[in-house]
């Protein structure tokens, strides 16, 4: 026959262990959700807060690198404006004063060219008053030579171009 301990069932369930065993694990569970969950649930959420932080710090300094960025470009556009307007007027103030020092050239020319008309319209005058005294002088030594002295015809067409000839060297 079979031994009564050999029919026991093999797995047995007590009732007050299970209750046991239970309660236990509910205390357990408790105390891991009091001491165990509860810091390590904050230290999850505070480390998300963190990388939530470091995410909208992160968009911020992008948000402000790119309003740097366009700050930049427009000054830089700003800049390369002045630039072409200083570029610009210096060119036009350039202009400006080379045609100013040509017109002055130009009216130097003119007024040395003027002067110097003067001054052959002078010197022309002063010949010609030269020649007419000269002229006058000759006249008079001939008119006094031909008075002093009885001359011929022959003798005074001879004197007249001699007075010619000598009139020519005196110029030359």
């Amino acid at each position: 026959m079979l031994n009564s301990a050999a029919t026991e069932p093999f797995i047995s369930l007590n009732i007050w262990t299970s209750i046991f065993t239970l309660c236990n694990l509910l205390i357990v569970f408790l105390i891991m959700k009091k001491f165990l969950f509860k810091p390590v649930k904050k230290m999850i959420d505070d480390r998300q807060k963190e990388i939530d932080d470091q995410y909208a710090d992160a968009e911020q300094s992008k948000a402000d690198a790119a309003e740097l960025k366009a700050r930049y470009e427009a000054r830089l556009s700003e800049a390369n404006a002045e630039k072409e307007a200083i570029l610009k007027d210096a060119y036009r103030k350039a202009q400006l004063r080379d045609e100013e020092m040509l017109r002055q050239a130009q009216e130097q020319a003119a007024a040395t060219l003027r002067r110097a008309d003067e001054q052959i319209a002078l010197e022309k005058k002063r010949a010609m008053n030269d020649i007419k005294d000269e002229v006058s002088v000759m006249a008079v030594d001939i008119a006094s030579a031909v008075l002093a002295r009885d001359i011929k015809k022959s003798e005074h067409a001879e004197l007249i171009d001699s007075f010619i000839e000598n009139l020519g060297e005196s110029h030359d």
